[in-house]
């Protein structure tokens, strides 16, 4: 009804993994700068609020995107040549 069942396993590409690690790390430090931050509201304050949300959850996305694209890609040898 659905079609066959997939039973092979396709292990989880590097890119994959290392773009989820840099998004994980980009996280922490991005919390661990807000939290020393909350003690001196200066740092940011500069910026306007609209800014702030704008802007501060692009450094987990940014080191996501970096480690995604410096990773090397998974090779696939169940595909023929021409689509590797």
């Amino acid at each position: 009804m659905h079609g066959e069942p997939i039973t092979e396993s396709r292990p989880v590409e590097a890119k994959v993994k290392w773009a989820s690690f840099g998004g994980y790390i980009g996280s922490v430090a991005l919390l661990g700068a807000l939290q020393a931050v909350d003690a001196d509201h200066s740092l940011i304050a500069f910026w306007p609020d609209w800014l702030e949300a704008l802007t501060i959850p692009l450094l987990p996305t940014a080191i996501a995107a970096v480690a995604g694209w410096k990773a090397k890609h998974t090779a696939r040898p169940d595909l023929p040549p021409s689509q590797r």
